[in-house]
């Protein structure tokens, strides 16, 4: 049976590996027998209203409100994958019935399955109000890569009267205005979608499994010095290219960003600052956003500001996105963090953090070798001068609006694990 794996786990206390299992086998099972396992995870979890959700739709599976309200307490605990089986079948019993189709794209968004839900839009693009459902379309057909759906809707979607949805409704039309000059080739330029999606320019590529479903992204990867130094070498390249001359490197407070930026000042030959919102004309370093607690004060840019992430979460992107990110990854570990290494008896070692001086790992970047890892020979050359010309050519869209986020990985596909 499909939920042998999960009811196996859940007896053994596992319930993250539970998780896993359903989520390769949710849309197999009945929707009585998911809402059981799932609140049995539910209550070993405390989550007491997907709990009572779960018991309800498992005592009566075609009620059409019990589907609603499992799918909608499975997307407020971030299992829209759970959620997608119970509003399908609830949209099937009710399919006129706006708040369930709404719910569906919700889960559907979220789990990256973006043209699923332009087809559930469009089927009734001439009766939902624009918004937010023609924004929803236009967004998702985005993310699905179907630009030429996003611009037809686009040129049918009014400016909402309510203020809620101005960020947003910026935020697709800056996206469209980015494709524009950005003009991805396809569902594997990594480089181009990402600047449509987060408006930053992506320095450097994965050069291990671009054929075999990494696409351009890291999984796992250590972090090295020379690869520090290679993306602060890419970072100097496209302020060039976009004829920026940064008077400041400023400094965010995590040990990390520290490390990083006083290495970027000394490259840059410009002074070390502490950040300051709204200071200008400055390159604001993080190592890894994430790390950083400057979100909110770096959303608006300041007159001249360029933001620096050396390693970005593809798979948990930071709330304000960069715009020169290093590499993407969905694990990286920085070369002075505690790592795993394998000894000469074959056994696995933890060795500790690298407590030397923020100033002294930073001579360490500085002085590494900058030449790009080779990888595995199959990824596609990705020269200084391409990666000059693309930021010559998205210049003019470059830094402009405020930092949007965007939690999808969009149309370019990457193997993600765990």
């Amino acid at each position: 049976m499909a939920t042998e794996s999960a009811w196996e786990r859940l007896d053994a206390g596992d319930v993250a590996g539970a998780m896993r299992s359903l989520r390769l086998t949710a849309n197999e099972l009945p929707i009585g027998e998911l809402a059981r396992v799932t609140g049995r995870a539910a209550e070993m979890m405390g989550f007491g209203d997907l709990a009572e959700a779960s018991s309800a739709l498992a005592a009566d599976p075609d009620r059409p409100q019990a589907l609603y309200e499992f799918g909608y307490a499975c997307i407020e605990r971030g299992a829209g994958y759970l959620a997608i089986p119970a509003l399908s079948a609830a949209l099937r019993l009710l399919p006129e019935e706006v708040a369930i189709r709404a719910e569906l794209v919700v889960a559907l968004e979220r789990e990256g399955r973006h043209g699923e839900a332009v087809g559930l839009l469009e089927e009734r693009a001439g009766t939902l109000s624009p918004w937010p459902y023609r924004y929803l379309l236009v967004f998702n057909a985005i993310l699905a890569g179907d630009l030429a759906t996003a611009r037809r809707h686009a040129d049918l979607l009014p400016p909402p009267e309510d203020d809620q949805w101005a960020s947003a409704h910026d935020k697709v039309l800056r996206m469209l205005a980015r494709a524009a000059v950005a003009g991805p080739r396809d569902d594997r330029d990594l480089r181009g979608w990402h600047f449509v999606l987060t408006g930053g320019v992506l320095a450097t590529l994965s050069p291990y499994g671009f054929d075999q479903g990494m696409t351009g992204r890291y999984a796992y990867t250590q972090d090295d010095y020379g690869r520090c130094r290679h993306g602060l070498e890419r970072l100097r390249l496209i302020l060039a290219a976009a004829g920026t001359r940064p008077a400041t490197v400023s400094l965010l407070p995590d040990r990390s960003s520290e490390i990083l930026g006083l290495a970027a000042a000394g490259m840059l030959g410009v002074p070390a600052v502490p950040f300051a919102p709204g200071r200008p004309d400055t390159v604001v370093v993080a190592y890894d956003l994430s790390e950083a607690d400057a979100a909110p004060a770096l959303r608006e840019r300041a007159p001249g500001q360029v933001l620096y992430e050396h390693a970005t979460c593809w798979t948990t992107p930071p709330a304000v996105p960069a715009d020169v990110s290093g590499y993407l990854h969905q694990v990286s570990v920085p070369p002075w963090g505690e790592t795993l290494r394998r000894t000469p008896d074959g056994s696995v070692e933890r060795t500790p953090a690298d407590d030397r001086p923020a100033e002294e790992l930073a001579t360490e970047i500085a002085g590494a070798n900058p030449e790009p890892d080779p990888g595995d020979g199959e990824t596609p050359a990705d020269p200084d001068e391409a990666l000059a010309e693309f930021t010559r050519t998205v210049a003019g869209e470059w830094r402009t609006g405020v930092r949007h986020h965007v939690a999808s990985a969009g149309p370019v596909r990457s193997n993600r694990f765990g």
